[in-house]
């Protein structure tokens, strides 16, 4: 198991669908997508935002549930997927031992999320979905443009002295 992290959530450009991108922590930085939906998009998207609610919402209330019943959320695992369909298991540390309860990965994320705990994909998940991502540049073009435009826009005469 390796663990990976949230770096987006976004719409798909040519379905509308939501997709968070998942990737692994440690080298070699494999990364896949998983399309969700909608509500679970938003509840990922609010928890990586930092964003809190006057009430809970649902993964809010299953975290604070869990917790109240004297559990611990340990870590949230993506097990494997088997035709497109992607399954997860949330593992709950009890007074008799660790529990695993299966998940969709979605809800999963979202509850690790707020739950603060580590998120893993099996090595066979990787395996089979991952791909090595090259590291996007420092500056790429379109920055360094408006860099240079940023520039241009507020030199004076001042600024080359005498």
């Amino acid at each position: 198991m390796k663990i990976i992290s949230v770096r987006s959530v976004r719409l798909d450009r040519l379905s509308g669908t939501p997709v968070v991108t998942l990737r692994e922590d440690d080298l070699p930085r494999r990364q896949f997508e998983i399309f969700i939906g909608g509500p679970e998009a938003a509840s990922i998207k609010s928890a990586l935002d930092g964003e809190t609610t006057p009430r809970p919402l649902t993964h809010d209330l299953y975290v604070h549930t869990i917790e109240r019943l004297g559990m611990e959320i340990v870590r949230v695992v993506l097990t494997h997927v088997t035709d497109g369909t992607y399954f997860a298991d949330i593992i709950l540390r009890t007074i008799d031992g660790e529990v695993v309860i299966s998940s969709r990965p979605s809800d999963a994320l979202a509850i690790a999320l707020r739950a603060t705990c580590p998120i893993y994909a099996s090595d066979d998940l990787l395996e089979m979905v991952g791909e090595v991502q090259e590291d996007e540049p420092v500056n790429n073009e379109a920055e360094i443009i408006d860099e240079f435009r940023d520039f241009i826009e507020n030199i004076s005469p001042e600024d080359f002295g005498e």
